[in-house]
């Protein structure tokens, strides 16, 4: 899924100012997640509850009318002046930058409710083990967004209009194909459960992970805010994204672990962990082979066009977020544990506290002048360690480790 990014990016480096291009949707689309993440945990939601034909139905209520709830204040945000200003002094960007971040707001606000749609039909799938419809079904995304980039571009258009519509139309289509999946081999799982399913279950559920969600999303704007305010930070922006955005590639990879526990319970733990410490070299070496040999050049320089003034910080901070993937799966054995065993509330703690770490140690670099793109980086990365030791904290204090 997150590959389709890549192809933004190399869509965007092909325009002219191609680095303002970068920084626009980089801030534009972190902060559209900072809205989005907060429905990033419907897969799970669906999975864990959604296992009668009334828990289906209540749970699929509840995702609508929450993606409805969430929504409407990024269209608040995105249509009036107040949200215009609030974006201008986050970002400390000027008029015609926050116009052009607003405009992407406006288009990309309803992808919530399309998004939504196919993370509740995501986690279907992932519960009934049919998981690798789930790879055609996202396979298929991937395919519709690169053909409708290649379109957008070619006829000239606007690059809001490319990037969003091309997103739009691919998850519109996705949806349709993972619907038609789940009528022809969807079944519910037997024995059923949640037959008398609440939403006041559905809720003490989904506000802590939902939380968490945010709380993830939010790391990127806390420390766009700050670079965005130091010597070169538009470019210093425009790097994270491409660096950020290749290496979200593994890290998402690293979160399916939270299906895992769900799909597959708590026994043999010790199995378990020797799978995830496989997986974990093998996401490590992947980005080291990256950053470390050609292929990166290869990539970015003559596939993607990124220019070289991005190019270079891009390859330095991959090799910073090398660490990612071992800190992400460490924090999700203790995820997967909670959501198990329904304990969801020591995730939102670890979320707020990342986030706070991260505005702490940002502010405090910055006062001192030692913020950049890399100690930038290299602070996401700690944040991710103070979450991780919350939530063993508190996966720990029930049950075995």
């Amino acid at each position: 899924m997150v590959l389709s990014m890549q192809f933004q990016t190399a869509a965007l480096a092909r325009y002219p100012q191609a680095i303002t291009e970068l920084a626009v949707f980089a801030l534009a689309f972190s902060t559209y997640g900072l809205f989005n993440a907060s429905m990033n945990f419907t897969a799970q939601l669906s999975n864990v509850y959604a296992r009668s034909v009334e828990g289906s139905r209540r749970c699929h209520k509840f995702v609508f009318s929450a993606s409805i709830c969430v929504m409407l204040p990024l269209l608040v945000i995105a249509h009036t002046d107040a949200g215009s200003a609030a974006i201008s002094n986050l970002y400390s960007i000027d008029d015609n930058l926050t116009a052009r971040v607003t405009e992407y707001l406006v288009y990309l606000a309803p992808l919530i409710l399309l998004r939504a749609e196919r993370f509740y039909l995501t986690g279907l799938l992932v519960q009934a083990r049919l998981t690798g419809w789930v790879t055609v079904s996202n396979a298929v995304y991937l395919v519709a967004v690169v053909c409708g980039l290649l379109i957008g571009f070619s006829s000239g258009f606007k690059p809001v209009y490319v990037l969003v519509g091309a997103d739009a139309v691919a998850i519109t289509i996705q949806v349709g194909f993972t619907l038609w999946i789940r009528r022809r081999y969807y079944r519910l799982p037997k024995p059923l459960e949640h037959e008398n399913l609440s939403y006041r279950e559905l809720a003490s559920f989904f506000i802590p992970v939902s939380t968490t969600g945010v709380m993830f999303a939010l790391s990127r704007p806390v420390l766009f805010a700050f670079v965005s305010r130091t010597p070169e930070g538009i470019v210093a922006i425009a790097a994270m994204r491409v660096a950020f955005d290749f290496s979200s590639i593994f890290q998402q990879a690293a979160n399916q672990f939270r299906h895992f526990f769900v799909t597959f319970g708590l026994d043999d733990l010790e199995r378990k962990r020797r799978f995830m410490i496989f997986v974990c070299a093998g996401l490590t070496g992947m980005m080291l082979l990256f950053a470390m040999t050609p292929l990166s050049n290869w990539v970015w320089q003559d596939l993607m066009q990124i220019p070289d003034e991005i190019r270079v910080l891009s390859v330095q901070l991959v090799l910073v977020m090398c660490l990612m993937p071992s800190v992400i799966l460490f924090r999700n054995y203790f995820h997967g544990r909670l959501m198990v065993e329904r304990r969801t509330t020591g995730m939102a703690v670890g979320g707020v506290l990342r986030v706070a770490a991260i505005y702490l140690m940002a502010q405090g670099l910055f006062a001192i002048g030692l913020l950049n793109y890399l100690t930038a980086s290299i602070v996401l990365i700690l944040g991710f360690v103070v979450e991780s030791l919350v939530v063993m904290r508190v996966a720990v204090q029930k049950g075995q480790t």
